[in-house]
């Protein structure tokens, strides 16, 4: 069977360039990528190796100079039009003057889906972020993990089939994030979308994944894919194992060849 025809998300030989005020920029270079329906994958690289670009590109947010993306078969305009996809931030980005509640509702509310239903489905994603008895607290009274937790149960009011992460955790400190990844981790299980994250940090995408894209120094290249193995469900244990040592190793190894080969 061809590999592309059970992916969630196809990318083919896609190149970004930015026009700069010195000239062009190189984001990325003929990236090609298949992502398995139900596939947890974490994208990590040098910092400006195009991650994040690679990442607005199937959001749609950005637009590829060349190549293409497909997301179950459809262009990405069409596949965010159809809400197959949906995107958290580095950043909660919730609204101030709005409960959490209110804030995970807002998505709902703008398509117009009857009031009663928006809350309930709402309501069942504050429980399955794990803040159920915080619905009512404004955005300042939590902490950032919660804030994160709101905007994931935000993005999550659509039921989208792929579920895009740009370093969600990076401003936490490391028990927080620790404690997120475990949430995340939880809630894809429960949930069984795509999930695409990029991270910095190598033991966060050993302990989320099932495979790591290693990318290259600009223009963003793939370095490498790191297949994790370890067992699911996965606990903060595991990664004290040889198994899970080897693997940030690998990792390592991968940056450093991929920061030495960026051009």
């Amino acid at each position: 069977m061809d590999e592309s025809s059970t992916a969630a998300v196809v990318v083919d030989g896609v190149s970004k360039v930015f026009a700069t005020a010195k000239g062009s920029m190189n984001a990325l270079d003929n990236v090609s990528l298949n992502i398995g329906q139900g596939e947890f994958v974490s994208i990590i690289g040098p910092s400006g190796c195009g991650k994040t670009t690679l990442l607005r590109a199937i959001a749609h947010l950005d637009t590829p100079t060349s190549g293409t993306i497909r997301i179950y078969g459809k262009e990405p305009n069409q596949a965010r039009l159809d809400r197959d996809i949906a995107f958290v931030f580095q950043s909660a980005a919730l609204l101030e003057w709005r409960n959490a509640l209110a804030n995970v509702i807002l998505p709902m509310q703008l398509l117009r889906v009857d009031r009663a239903r928006a809350k309930h489905k709402a309501q069942e994603l504050i429980e399955l972020v794990g803040l159920g008895g915080f619905e009512n607290a404004m955005p300042r009274q939590l902490s950032g993990g919660m804030q994160q937790r709101v905007s994931i149960a935000r993005a999550l009011t659509l039921d989208p089939k792929v579920l895009l992460m740009d370093e969600p955790f990076g401003a936490l400190d490391q028990i927080t994030r620790e404690r997120m990844n475990l949430e995340l981790l939880r809630i894809w299980g429960e949930s069984k979308m795509t999930v695409v994250f990029v991270t910095h940090n190598i033991r966060e995408a050993v302990l989320l994944s099932d495979r790591i894209v290693v990318m290259s120094a600009r223009p963003g290249r793939i370095q490498g894919i790191l297949d994790v193995t370890l067992p699911r469900p996965r606990t903060t244990e595991v990664c004290e194992t040889e198994a899970f040592v080897r693997l940030e190793m690998e990792g390592e190894r991968l940056l450093e060849r991929g920061t030495r080969n960026g051009h």
